[in-house]
């Protein structure tokens, strides 16, 4: 009898310990989702600017075909970008397309002299901020969601449940992306 109540005992400890593992996992995935989330908005928010600044652009500056080219690109694989990995790659595309754009916005001091556009250029500069912002969150919930993954004997049950590591947000060219676009005058 005592023998019976020891196992079951021992088995309901089990079954707790991997309920309350499970849950937790389920929260942390979660998190990650939206934080996730949170960089898209971001991304989507610049990515939404950038035809502004374009506009405002174009009327100073409407041979520089090529620059608008890049910064719609630049835009298209932003929104399209479904991975961290697919973000990156369009992250570093942006940044250099948004340089570009500067570069020649430096060129016409009446360009920067318009409201309109200090006001899309402050706009931008807080997007920027913003990303940066959601960028550290997303990874600090990878980096918690990947560590209890990891750690015995949750491993054997996450693995169990079908639980994968997430990847982080991380750029191929961290130059590229150290800073937000530089705006000088």
């Amino acid at each position: 009898m005592l023998t019976a109540l020891i196992i079951i005992g021992i088995v309901a400890l089990i079954g707790i310990y991997v309920w309350v593992t499970y849950n937790s996992l389920v929260t942390l995935r979660v998190r990650v989702d939206e934080a996730w989330s949170d960089i898209t908005v971001q991304l989507k928010r610049r990515a939404d600017l950038l035809p502004n600044i374009v506009e405002a652009v174009k009327g100073y500056a409407a041979h520089e075909k090529g620059v608008f080219e890049a910064v719609t690109q630049a835009r298209a694989e932003t929104i399209s970008a479904q991975s961290p990995a697919e973000a990156a790659v369009a992250e570093n595309h942006m940044q250099q397309a948004l340089k570009s754009i500067f570069a020649v916005a430096e060129a016409y001091p009446q360009l920067q002299a318009s409201q309109n556009f200090l006001q899309l250029q402050s706009e931008l500069v807080d997007t920027e901020n913003k990303i940066q912002a959601a960028r550290r969150f997303y990874n600090g919930g990878v980096r918690e969601y990947n560590t209890k993954l990891q750690i015995f004997p949750n491993n054997l049950f996450a693995k169990m449940f079908g639980f994968t590591a997430r990847e982080f947000f991380e750029v191929d060219d961290i130059a590229a992306i150290s800073e937000p676009p530089r705006i000088q005058f």
